[in-house]
């Protein structure tokens, strides 16, 4: 293990102590990216690598929190009627220059339409490239909600909408919503490589990306020019490690400066190390095993309530979570507001599981548990919490095998319905219930693929539709906690946890805050001393 740390570390030519004259920090990070367009994918994996190091938005949050700042936009008005949101442009911000490509203009306003337009509009000469599959954008009926996106000047952009949206401008500071470079995108359409906007990535950000070499590593520099000033940081490394083990050992051995999804096994060696800081925050998560409700014969609720009752959530968190957390009983974690403190939660019940499922018809039940392989707050062992339900369920009948992929493969396939359950989870992207309920459980996502559970509910639906256009947050708060009870009764998921979040740093590292959105932010005060 030591030469194989030694190596690695010669191999990056870091100093991780830093004694070198650049200031490198290391991140080893849990996975690969699925690509480098945040607009085409939905992993925090993603986001980490692209929108959060190279990429700007409109609007931002506030480091730590889900307060909207100012991003690419200065400022912004709505019209009375929550139809019209106009936005200001900031002046002078200038994209990244690489080997690839050297700008000849700053950021404006043709930058945000060519960015819009290519998820909203079909014939627009880039919607198709890389798949032409934008994620968010799809779950979050965006191409409804947009009537118009106008040009008023270089730097004045009017969105126009078809219905008031309450969630809007939060959406608008969300990883999908990053600016491309129009100017980098009509160059490459000359040279007949569209698609390496996507991968070859150019955008405003903090960070320059320099190299991708998967499930390795992905190496940044500080963007020079950056309108909102130059990083502490001169180099950043993206240090790919799957195994929560080996990047324990990275961190202790100063190889890496910031892990993240440490095993909850390892939490109280971290907190007594004095080498490491452990930071913490309750999170805005919620882990979950979605039934395929296409799939009989899942498509039955009684079926779905009885494989609620036959798991026992606390010996998961006991086991997986080692008490550092939740059971959970709603879609959206209790640190959100709206949350429904008043819905019950299905009992362990194995007896009345099974009588359930033969009231059902069911016997003699083969089904599979997908279970993720990469670390999670929300799960931080999907294999060993795929075991315990997997015990769980045969002691009502149902023989379940555990399936597992690479992460974007295991994405792709559960995104297509080839399961029959799926553990996944969600950090809230915004902190607005909408971005839980509606995202992973509204009709448009069922047939975009981020409602995994494939579950329309027209009841839900329509509620959930009814609170994105109110601007009243009591009444929204109603709306909401009436669709939490529509989820309960029908059961598509097994809600599962909601978890603390640990976040290892070693000593060196100042600044660095724990994001309640789930991202990883290296700029904003972060240093090394």
């Amino acid at each position: 293990m030591k030469k194989t740390l030694l190596a690695l570390s010669l191999g990056l030519g870091l100093a991780v102590s830093g004694a070198a004259q650049a200031k490198t920090l290391v991140f080893c990070s849990e996975g690969s990216p699925e690509g480098f367009n945040p607009s085409l994918y939905s992993a925090g994996t993603t986001f980490d690598a692209s929108s959060q190091t190279i990429f700007n938005r409109l609007v931002q949050f506030e480091p730590g929190s889900t307060k909207v700042v100012p991003g690419l936009a200065e400022s912004w008005t709505a019209s009375a009627d929550g139809l019209e949101y106009t936005f200001n442009l900031r002046k002078g911000v200038k994209y990244h220059t690489t080997k690839d490509f050297t700008p000849t203009r700053d950021f404006n306003a043709d930058d945000i339409l060519f960015t819009f337009n290519r998820m909203w509009k079909e014939d627009h000469p880039y919607h198709d490239v890389s798949g032409g599959d934008y994620k968010y954008f799809g779950w979050m009926s965006m191409g409804d909600l947009l009537k118009s996106i106008e040009k008023v000047d270089d730097y004045t952009v009017k969105f126009t909408l078809n219905y008031a949206e309450a969630p809007f401008v939060s959406n608008m500071a969300m990883d999908f919503a990053s600016v491309l470079s129009a100017e980098y995108g009509d160059e490459l359409a000359a040279s007949g490589n569209k698609a390496d906007i996507d991968h070859k990535p150019v955008g405003t950000g903090p960070f320059v990306f320099k190299s991708y070499q998967k499930d390795a590593m992905i190496r940044y520099t500080a963007h020079d020019d950056y309108w909102n000033g130059r990083s502490n940081i001169d180099k950043l490394v993206f240090a790919i490690t799957t195994d929560a083990n080996v990047r324990y050992q990275k961190l202790k051995a100063g190889e890496c400066h910031v892990m993240p999804y440490p095993n909850p096994a390892d939490v109280a060696a971290m907190d007594k190390d004095p080498d490491i800081n452990l930071l913490r925050q309750e999170g805005l998560n919620v882990g979950y095993l979605a039934f395929n409700t296409e799939k009989p014969p899942f498509d039955q609720k009684l079926v779905r309530q009885a494989l609620n009752m036959a798991i026992d959530k606390q010996s998961i968190l006991d086991v997986v979570f080692k008490g550092a957390g939740s059971i959970a009983k709603n879609p959206i974690p209790p640190t959100i507001w709206s949350y429904n403190d008043d819905v019950k939660d299905y009992d362990y019940n194995p007896e009345k599981a099974k009588a359930m499922l033969a009231e059902a018809g069911v016997s003699g039940l083969k089904t599979n548990i997908w279970a993720m392989p990469v670390q999670r707050p929300y799960n931080p062992n999907a294999r060993r919490m795929a075991e315990l339900i997997q015990a769980d369920w045969a002691k009502v009948g149902v023989e379940a095998e555990i399936v597992t992929f690479e992460w974007g493969e295991y994405l792709k396939r559960s995104k297509n319905g080839e399961h029959d359950t799926v553990l996944l989870g969600w950090t809230g992207d915004n902190g607005d219930p909408d971005n839980f309920m509606y995202v992973l459980l509204g009709c448009d996502a069922a047939k975009d693929g981020g409602n995994r559970a494939r579950w329309c509910n027209e009841e839900f639906d329509n509620t959930l539709r009814q609170a994105k256009q109110v601007t009243d947050q009591a009444e929204r708060t109603a709306l909401y906690e009436s669709a939490q009870v529509i989820f309960k009764e029908e059961a598509p998921w097994v809600t599962i946890a909601h978890s603390v979040v640990f976040k290892p740093v070693r000593k060196e590292v100042t600044g660095f805050k724990v994001h309640p959105l789930g991202s990883h932010i290296f700029y904003d005060g972060v240093d090394l001393k």
